[in-house]
């Protein structure tokens, strides 16, 4: 079990201004920012970050929306920060999230959903080095 997890705040997240209501979440949940850019991702980068997910009907909705807009990308850190920060998010689908998580308060819809997390120590670490080098990490 690591420490570290990875989020995405999404293009509808930051269009939506919600930047740093979901960063003050984020912190008083105990969760430390280890690595952290607003930047954009291209279509073939989302196609890249997403890649485990290329044979699945919604793989081209999907990458199409990541590269729609800028995004927040995060490294974040904290005992059982995987699990945790599942649990902090909620459901995908907002209509199914528990109340007072993330995507339930943020979130438009099962695809435009707010924040992404890893859902594994090891995809967290691979998420995390697709966007930060180790210089970037404090």
């Amino acid at each position: 079990m690591s420490n570290r997890t990875f989020t995405m705040i999404k293009p509808d997240a930051v269009k939506a201004g919600n930047i740093g209501n979901i960063l003050q979440m984020i912190n008083a949940a105990g969760f430390k920012i280890i690595a952290m850019k607003y930047t954009k991702i291209s279509l073939d980068q989302a196609g890249k970050f997403y890649e485990v997910h290329k044979d699945r009907p919604f793989y081209g909705e999907l990458t199409e929306f990541m590269s729609s807009g800028p995004i927040v990308a995060a490294i974040l850190e904290k005992e059982n920060a995987v699990a945790d920060f599942r649990k902090l998010i909620g459901a995908t689908n907002p209509a199914q999230a528990e109340e007072g998580t993330i995507r339930k308060l943020y979130a438009a819809s099962v695809g435009e959903n707010a924040v992404h997390g890893s859902d594994s120590d090891d995809n967290a670490k691979i998420e995390g080095d697709f966007f930060f080098s180790g210089l970037e990490r404090f």
